[in-house]
């Protein structure tokens, strides 16, 4: 079963459709999302990509990220993903979007308008193994300082995000410590409001 990504502008306005691999073979700027969840000790949910994913297989992200279907509310589809891949659903707030671009060894270039999710959720995930490897929680500490030393082996749209989402005070003791290297054509930030700090430990 063929695959659709929702095409668009500098603007996110929507131009058009292509499918997936299309768009990543022939790179055409794509609406996507990426979810962050907290749990109440402050550790973010990572996971490992799956070794048959089209790019990054075996990379390490955030808990999950994907694109809507044609049709589709970026909540909707970040609901629905959250559940496929990681087997659970929770409250979530749209915090901050980006474009970036990136090419891959094989050959594949992401090009996307990157809307990034956050929630708060506590408990044990049932990963849905053909698209995720592994997942483990993790400290900012012990996740920033194994980004410095072993960068390669975490996704470049993770690295960006993170930064950017901590830079807008989603944990204001962590500002100038998650800015990384990342080689990437970052083109755009878009203008939605931050999260407030606090946000995160009212969520239920």
């Amino acid at each position: 079963m063929k695959e659709y990504v929702i095409l668009v502008d500098e603007n996110d306005n929507s131009v058009g459709i292509a499918e997936k691999i299309d768009a990543h073979k022939n790179p055409k700027l794509h609406r996507a999302f990426s979810i962050f969840i907290f749990n109440s000790k402050g550790k973010l949910l990572i996971q490992q990509r799956a070794e048959n994913k089209y790019h990054c297989p075996g990379m390490w992200a955030n808990t999950c990220c994907s694109h809507p279907r044609p049709g589709e509310s970026l909540e909707k589809a970040a609901h629905r993903r959250l559940q496929e891949e990681m087997g659970f659903d929770t409250k979530m707030v749209k915090s901050f979007a980006f474009i970036y671009k990136a090419q891959f060894d094989n050959g594949l270039t992401e090009e996307e308008y990157d809307h990034i999710f956050v929630g708060k959720w506590d408990g044990t995930p049932k990963i849905n193994v053909t698209e995720v490897a592994d997942y483990k929680w993790i400290s900012e500490d012990i996740l920033r300082e194994d980004i410095k030393k072993n960068p390669a082996i975490y996704t470049p749209w993770f690295k960006i995000a993170l930064g950017k989402l901590l830079d807008k005070n989603i944990k204001g003791q962590f500002v100038d410590k998650w800015k990384f290297d990342v080689q990437v054509d970052e083109i755009l930030d878009s203008v939605l409001p931050p999260v407030k700090p606090q946000l995160i430990e009212s969520m239920g």
